[in-house]
C-alpha cells in the first residue's frame, strides 16, 4: 500500500491501480509500480499496452486485489476476524451450499450472513457519502493529515491538521531545508519525521550510506534521525541493514 491509497476511489481499489489527475501514469496501489498508458510492455512473453499491462501486473504479481484488501490490518478494513473468514469463503467458494457444508450449518444461515454483509455494504456507502459531504465543508487548514500505512499505536499524536503541520514545518525547518533541531514533543516529532520521509522516493530501496547522506543534509545528527524514522515506522529495512525503504 502506497501514498496514493487514500486518494483512491472505490473503483480504483477494486481494480488495484490509480491514474493520478493530469498524469499519463497508472500506479499500482499495492506496490507502487508505474505504467504509462501509451507504452508497450513485454509481460509473460506478451506485448501489452499500458492499461492491459498494469491489469496483468496486478493479477500476476499480487494474485488479486481481494487478497490484498482482505489481508490489510483491521485499522484499515474495520472488519472482524469472523467477518474476514466469511468474506474469504464467499469469495473462494461463492456457492452457499458448499459453504454451509464446510461450516456444518444450514444454507439459510449462510444466506442470512450474506444478507447482513450486503446491508453493511449499503450502510458503508451512505457513511462514505456523509463523510465526503462533511469534508467538503471543512476549511483546508482544519483538514486532517493521513497517517502513514505502517503507523502503530495510532492515537492523539496522529490527529494533525494541515495548519498544525505547516506551522511545525516553519518552526523547525530553515529556508534552506535543514532541520534546526529534533523536536521533543511526540506530535511535532511525527510531523518532522513525515516531512523528512517524504524526501525519499517511494518504491525505491536505499543502502545505509545513501540513507545517511540524505539525512545528514537535514541535520548532522543523522544517526538519531535514522533511528526515529525506523522507530516510528516511516522507514523499514532488511534485518541485515542492507536495504532501506520508506512506507509513505
Amino acid at each position: 500500500m502506497n501514498n496514493y491509497f487514500n486518494e483512491a476511489s472505490l473503483n480504483d481499489l477494486k481494480r488495484g491501480y490509480i491514474v493520478p489527475d493530469n498524469s499519463t501514469d497508472m500506479i499500482c496501489l499495492i506496490c507502487g509500480e508505474k505504467y504509462e498508458k501509451d507504452i508497450i510492455y513485454t509481460m509473460n512473453d506478451r506485448m501489452l499496452l499500458g492499461q492491459k499491462a498494469i491489469i496483468e501486473h496486478v493479477k500476476s504479481a499480487h494474485n488479486s486485489t481481494f487478497n490484498f484488501l482482505i489481508n490489510l490490518e483491521k485499522k484499515h478494513t474495520g472488519i472482524s476476524e469472523s467477518q474476514k473468514d466469511m468474506l474469504i469463503k464467499f469469495y473462494n467458494l461463492a456457492n452457499d451450499t458448499d459453504i454451509a457444508k464446510e461450516l456444518g450449518v444450514s444454507k439459510s444461515t449462510v444466506r442470512n450472513y450474506r444478507f447482513r454483509l450486503r446491508e453493511k455494504a449499503k450502510q458503508a456507502k451512505v457513511f462514505l457519502a456523509l463523510m465526503e459531504l462533511l469534508e467538503s465543508r471543512v476549511e483546508d487548514d482544519e483538514k486532517l493529515i493521513d497517517y502513514h500505512k505502517e503507523a502503530t499505536m495510532v492515537d492523539d499524536r496522529y490527529v494533525i491538521t494541515e495548519a498544525e503541520y505547516k506551522k511545525t514545518i516553519e518552526k523547525y525547518f530553515s529556508s534552506d531545508g535543514s532541520l534546526r533541531s529534533i523536536p521533543r514533543k511526540q506530535k511535532r516529532k511525527l510531523i518532522v519525521l513525515r516531512e523528512i520521509a517524504s524526501s525519499f522516493e517511494t518504491n525505491k530501496t536505499y543502502d545505509e550510506k545513501e540513507v545517511n547522506e540524505k539525512l545528514e543534509k537535514f541535520n548532522e545528527d543523522y544517526v538519531s534521525l535514522r533511528r526515529y524514522l525506523i522507530e516510528y515506522q516511516f522507514l523499514k529495512r532488511e534485518n541485515d541493514g542492507s536495504k532501506y525503504w520508506v512506507t509513505l
